[in-house]
């Protein structure tokens, strides 16, 4: 008997949601905004009742409660971890613009950082000037990042006279020269820092940006350098922070431990060189685990939050205790662990491509021997000789191809061979269901029978990193969760593009699985809908909010989807914000298009086709009238 408690552990819900995401007694998917704190969302209601507020899917569902809750999760951590370890500073956090530029989540972290003191971090002169106009306090930190020229220095150091702490971290050599020349000619003494390439190396998609080979940062010789040039300026009282970063997503504590040693080594040095530093800025890394594994794998981490902080904490105050040196502020850019769980997008299956089994007709005649062997085949198809048996409808496939190219066999003769090709395939899969070791070519015949649904939206533009990196994001049913999935797919979006599918999804057991457990689908009244009832059928992909929003492209012009804000209330929920996803018009617009010149265009077309007799006037302005409304519409499909 099928229950919640086998799709959790199916989907090893658990293992990645808590305490965000659960399944409740209807088997629906529900969130959990503030985390242990208590109130739930039952997801697949908020999602009707956004239809009902004219909203299509796909939707994107935000959830700031989560976002505070991760910030708060975060900087308890590190105050835990100061009190364990006596640890004589403080921490100030950050988030890293990057990660999610959209409005409403740096409002709202800045808003939930305040009672921290939470800063924000800029990699370039937009997001500079996104933390310049959103932090008014002293207390904040606001990390300057990535290459500047004048223009970005000139802003930075300016706008430290506004009671703002600007800390200006200088990845090179001539960009340590070029800090250094306009502070001095505005006459401003700016709060500088380094950002050192270290010898330690993080493993997975980003290792090759770590290192000696790094594309940010100083080498030890280029660090030895600069102190000198701002020695020789007057300037080192200016040098307080040392940054390093070794990459994103670290799945294993001990390479975090290896670069805080080394780091917290080089900073202990710089301030026997002269330089009053005071922050060390450790950077990003912090991981999410999209799996629920805990393990080393480069979509899980095999540490907890608390553990890291604990790490931070220690190996900065040994190194400093040894080296006798007051210990520094300490700073994390723990963006991804941050943002990631706030997001979640939900859409909705459109269409399917399944294997259907026709009923094998009986033999009438004469057969041409393709078809006589076929069907010998798979009426003596069992345990014993599957595998052999797989092996020869493969070969007689290919035969009957052949013989058909060169017009030997009928269409209807072709048709009668594969479907005894798929009768035979469904036979020897239904075998290997009760042998204890499946021989490696039947492994895959899951796969060959799978199904393919297709699905509202486009992986470019809502998961880029799915396609691009291979990212794992998990992927649930948000109903029906009651009852056993019983298909077995694979997903593919809107796009005319082989690469816009989802074709690995989360295992624990096997790191990745390549087919999705749903539930069949049939067509009813016209409509694609579960066997259970007669609505639509929704997926939710999960833990989506660091990164996606950010780099997802317009491929095939799928625009951005429908964002909506939600808060926990005492009521039940408030819905904050409503984004609005692209309409045609706008997309059009990015490429230099105007919508009014292209409906002219078809306009006169049509004029001239009524002209010539070859359409009604009533049909050229439904045609015109299709058009039009088109422009302002969403550009997925309803």
């Amino acid at each position: 008997m099928w229950d919640t408690d086998k799709s959790d552990d199916l989907y090893s819900i658990k293992l990645w949601g808590s305490p965000y995401f659960s399944i409740n007694s209807a088997g629906h998917m529900v969130v959990s905004p503030q985390g242990d704190r208590g109130g739930t969302l039952d997801l697949y209601e908020l999602v009707e009742s956004l239809k009902n507020r004219g909203l299509q899917l796909p939707i994107l569902l935000r959830f700031p409660d989560i976002l505070q809750d991760r910030l708060e999760r975060l900087t308890a951590s590190f105050a835990k971890a100061i009190a364990k370890y006596n640890y004589d500073g403080v921490y100030r956090g950050v988030f890293p613009i990057k990660v999610n530029q959209q409005r409403h989540i740096i409002e709202g972290i800045v808003k939930a950082g305040q009672p921290h003191n939470f800063g924000l971090e800029a990699c370039s002169k937009p997001e500079l000037l996104i933390a310049l106009s959103s932090i008014n306090d002293i207390e904040p930190l606001i990390i300057c990042n990535g290459y500047k020229d004048r223009q970005y220095l000139e802003t930075a150091i300016l706008a430290s006279k506004l009671n703002k702490k600007i800390v200006i971290v200088l990845e090179k050599l001539d960009e340590v020269c070029l800090a250094v020349q306009v502070a001095k000619e505005l006459e401003i003494t700016p709060l500088f820092g380094f950002r050192a390439k270290l010898n330690s190396k993080s493993k997975g998609h980003w290792s090759s940006t770590t290192g000696e080979k790094a594309k940010f940062g100083m080498s030890i010789t280029e660090i030895s350098r600069a102190v000198d040039i701002l020695k020789d300026e007057g300037m080192l009282d200016s040098l307080r922070l040392l940054h390093f970063h070794i990459g994103s997503q670290i799945s294993s504590i001990s390479v975090i431990k290896g670069a805080l040693r080394e780091a917290s080594r080089l900073y202990t040095e710089l301030v026997k060189l002269g330089a009053p530093m005071g922050y060390l800025d450790v950077g990003g890394g912090l991981a999410v685990d999209y799996d629920g594994s805990k393990s080393n794998f480069y979509v899980s981490k095999n540490y907890n939050m608390q553990n890291y902080a604990n790490d931070v904490v220690a190996e900065v105050s040994d190194s400093c205790k040894h080296a006798q040196v007051p210990v520094p502020t300490l700073i994390s850019e723990s963006g991804r662990a941050l943002a990631s769980h706030q997001a979640v997008l939900i859409f909705d299956v459109l269409g399917q491509s399944k294997i259907t089994l026709e009923p094998l007709p009986e033999v009438n005649g004469e057969e041409h021997y393709i078809i006589t062997t076929l069907r010998d085949i798979y009426a003596n198809i069992n345990s014993d000789n599957c595998q052999e048996s797989f092996h020869d409808v493969v070969q007689f496939k290919e035969e009957a191809l052949s013989a058909f190219q060169l017009g030997l066999l009928s269409l209807k003769e072709r048709a009668l061979a594969e479907n005894i090709y798929w009768h035979s395939c469904f036979k020897i899969y239904q075998i290997t269901k009760s042998m204890e070791v499946i021989p490696e070519d039947l492994q895959t015949l899951d796969q060959i029978l799978a199904t393919t649904y297709y699905v509202n939206l486009s992986v470019f533009q809502s998961a880029p990193d799915s396609w691009a990196l291979d990212q794992l994001f998990p992927i649930v049913p948000i109903h029906h969760l009651d009852v056993e999935p019983t298909e077995k797919v694979t997903l593919a979006d809107l796009t005319c593009d082989s690469d816009g599918k989802i074709d690995k999804f989360i295992d624990i057991k096997e790191d990745t699985r390549p087919l999705l457990d749903v539930h069949p689908l049939e067509v009813t009244n016209g409509q694609l809908t579960p066997r259970l009832s007669h609505k639509p059928y929704y997926l939710g992909m999960f833990l989506l909010g660091a990164y996606q929003e950010t780099l997802g492209n317009l491929h095939n012009m799928f625009g951005r989807t429908n964002a909506v804000q939600i808060e926990l209330v005492p009521s039940g929920y408030k819905i904050k914000h409503i984004v609005r996803g692209d309409n045609m018009n706008k997309i059009l617009s990015y490429f230099q298009y105007d919508g009014n010149d292209l409906l002219e265009s078809v306009r006169q077309q049509c004029e001239e086709a009524i002209s010539n007799g070859v359409i009604t006037l009533s049909m050229s302005q439904k045609l015109l009238n299709n058009f039009e409304q088109s422009l302002s519409r969403y550009t997925y499909l309803s």
